[in-house]
């Protein structure tokens, strides 16, 4: 599930106030921000919710919604090795160690959640991003970077008052390409 076009797609990371006021205030990342370590980012705001704890775990306060042009998110889900092995990748764990070496990207699919947090049936995905895509990613690959801190702030009230029929979410859709290959690799069909 993810809020997208076919220009841009919205993903969400939650950072500490430093990082997070210095890519708003200047719409790239950069100043605290690292670009040697890994960063993962979720189009699933739900998901981001439930790992973020609604904005409310400690290095997390600060909500990004981050505007990418969709040309670079896909880049990174056709450059990107699954996160952990199993035997329908095709290749033996010794050739997918080598390309989790090699790549700038990687990707993991985890169980969806409700507002509440509980487990969904549905999957939300999550790529991490390292080397030459977290520099692209960082600026060039950006359209856009908003602080949605306060609106989860206020959301997360209606989670915890249990109105939910209160509750704004994005409108989100299954993530599918027109790209076979991509498709099955991401195994969306």
């Amino acid at each position: 599930m993810a809020q997208y076009d076919d220009e841009k797609i919205i993903v969400y990371r939650s950072y500490r106030k430093a990082i997070g006021e210095f890519a708003v205030k200047n719409q790239y990342f950069g100043g605290p921000f690292s670009l040697e370590r890994m960063t993962w980012i979720k189009p699933n705001f739900l998901w981001m919710m439930y790992r973020n704890g609604w904005g409310t775990k400690e290095g997390q306060e600060y909500v990004l919604a981050i505007h990418l042009k969709m040309d670079a998110f896909r880049k990174y889900l056709e450059n990107a090795v699954y996160s952990s092995y199993n035997d329908r990748l095709g290749i033996s764990r010794e050739e997918w160690q080598d390309e989790v070496q090699a790549s700038s990207a990687r990707l993991q699919w985890d169980p969806d959640h409700d507002p509440f947090g509980a487990k969904q049936e549905r999957r939300a995905i999550q790529i991490g991003l390292r080397n030459d895509l977290i520099k692209s990613f960082a600026r060039e690959d950006l359209i856009l970077i908003e602080d949605i801190s306060e609106l989860v702030k206020e959301q997360h009230q209606f989670v915890l008052n249990d109105t939910l029929d209160q509750l704004m979410l994005p409108e989100e859709k299954p993530l599918l390409f027109d790209d076979e290959v991509l498709n099955n690799k991401l195994r969306l069909k």
